[in-house]
């Protein structure tokens, strides 16, 4: 990379961008700070894409010898002695090799930390129908114990009422549904906002402490326990589309009911069906409002020996054969209404009159076919039996498009003292995997660092296990299942243990349902 002293500012930004810090401020003859850069240069780019005054620009290759990495689209070139972008590769006397060597489980066994034991895998019973100890100055409803292969386990069960509750909703959809950060409203309350998109995914932050604790409480716990219970539930992002959803369901926006999620983003279209394209037509184009993909540009489309086509696109260049979309109501989740539109231009030493474009979306669910003619203009055609079979891979590919929702609770509260007289050692034996602590039978993941906070794929719980009380808050069941030597350990309700088949005995003779048969 070349430094352009006449046109550089010295604002520092290509400095603190550089991943290898091979960038630094040098004073010139005008005792003023210019951008300098080292032989650490790898010719990533990232400095060209911050520099605000375009002062940096590829001038020719770097000096000494180099290699060209391809393990990703950025080639970084190497000298002997150095590491790419990433750090990972390091060029060894000419040849490039991985900077960590390969490790098996067991080199990293103690840092991944132990599966739970498999007595304490599942609960004894579930907290679904157990009740409650609230405010939590006895202890829990249930904590039974049984020999599991000749180990003493026990699980402690309560329905727990949680303020520090929130739901993650995840929309498998193309379809543009707002501006991200933007406020999720049931009419005029605000119930949550819009959070960054996954892959091929929208993601909604539903409740939470805050919103629970406002002036709003009580739609957003009725919103939360409909979603957890599977029920259908409509919701507006504020400047953006209506929907109704329910979990496992496609989802309705706007009126339009979704139906496939996209397989990967334009680019990834690339490695996936690369060798469709090559034989589907000149040039393929996939479009997507994040990544759109041009195939013999791209690193696949070379690989599998595509000439390039010459064609130009009307859109941010991120590496070759990538290009940044934007968002829209088009193609693709789009701004593009017509997908020529598109293409800004072409090479006529590359593109010659005949060559044929095929462009289409990231599910495959429209397609168009052009022929470049005589006049430089792209003619619309019918899709050829190879085009028709690159989309038809396109589409098989695809999941269906569904909502589903994760349950976010902080199990940290008061709900604790019901099951140990010492609630630090219970947070410590969760995180630990002495002790495990699942919702409704299903399995729960804990996130790191301080507290007992969990996360649950609602479509594991039972119907109706999750319900709210008017303070607001959710309430949940929980159960923690460990070994009795742990229990005890930790300052466990000894004097409430009873053996598991006394208490199904008990619950089945008290059962409505088992009295009527």
């Amino acid at each position: 990379m070349m430094v352009h002293w006449d046109t550089c500012i010295g604002c520092g930004i290509c400095v603190e961008t550089c991943p290898l810090s091979a960038i630094t401020l040098q004073k010139n003859k005008g005792r003023k700070k210019k951008a300098s850069i080292s032989d650490l240069c790898v010719d990533c780019r990232a400095c060209t894409k911050v520099c605000p005054t375009e002062a940096i620009s590829l001038e020719s290759a770097p000096q000494g010898e180099g290699i060209q990495c391809s393990s990703c689209p950025i080639h970084c070139i190497i000298r002997v002695g150095n590491t790419g972008a990433c750090q990972r590769f390091v060029n060894q006397k000419g040849v490039l090799v991985r900077n960590i060597p390969l490790q098996s489980y067991e080199d990293v066994k103690e840092i991944v930390g132990q599966d739970h034991e498999v007595a304490i895998r599942k609960p004894l019973i579930t907290g679904i129908g157990a009740g409650t100890t609230y405010p939590d100055t006895k202890p829990a409803p249930y904590i039974v114990q049984s020999d599991l292969d000749g180990i003493d386990v026990v699980t402690v069960v309560t329905e727990a009422p949680m303020s520090y509750s929130g739901i993650k909703v995840k929309i498998d959809t193309d379809m543009n549904i707002g501006q991200e950060g933007a406020p999720v409203l049931i009419g005029k309350k605000r119930v949550g906002h819009l959070c960054t998109e996954e892959y091929g995914s929208k993601i909604l932050s539903l409740g939470g402490v805050n919103l629970l604790t406002g002036k709003d409480g009580l739609a957003v716990a009725r919103l939360m326990t409909d979603i957890a219970n599977r029920r259908e539930f409509r919701l507006k992002v504020e400047d953006g589309a209506e929907m109704t959803l329910q979990v496992g369901k496609p989802p309705v926006i706007d009126g339009e009911a979704g139906k496939k999620m996209r397989v990967g983003c334009g680019s990834a279209s690339m490695g996936l069906f690369g060798r469709y394209f090559i034989e589907a037509a000149d040039e393929v184009v996939v479009l997507d409002s994040h990544l759109i993909g041009q195939f013999t540009e791209h690193a696949a489309g070379r690989e599998l020996g595509a000439t390039y086509s010459g064609l130009k696109l009307k859109a941010r260049r991120s590496t070759p054969g990538r290009y940044f979309g934007e968002h829209g109501k088009g193609w693709g989740g789009t701004p593009i209404k017509n997908p020529i539109e598109i293409i800004e231009g072409f090479d006529p030493r590359f593109a010659k009159p005949g060559m044929t474009v095929l462009i289409t979306e990231t599910t495959g669910e429209r397609a168009a076919m052009f022929r470049l003619d005589e006049k430089g203009s792209f003619i619309p055609i019918d899709l050829t039996p190879l085009a028709k079979r690159a989309i038809e891979m396109i589409a098989s590919n695809c999941q269906p498009s569904r909502v589903s929702a994760i349950y976010v609770g902080g199990a940290g509260g008061s709900a604790r003292a019901g099951v140990t007289k010492i609630p630090v050692k219970l947070n410590q034996a969760i995180h630990q995997n002495r002790a495990r602590l699942t919702v409704g039978g299903a399995p729960t993941y804990i996130l790191p660092g301080g507290g007992i906070t969990f996360l649950v794929d609602v479509e594991k719980v039972m119907i109706r296990a999750f319900t709210y009380v008017p303070t607001p808050a959710m309430v949940v069941p929980l159960e923690y299942t460990m070994k009795l030597e742990e229990y005890l350990e930790m300052g466990g309700h000894q004097e409430a243990i009873r053996k598991l088949d006394e208490v199904l005995k008990e619950i089945k003779d008290k059962s409505p349902i088992t009295k009527q048969h």
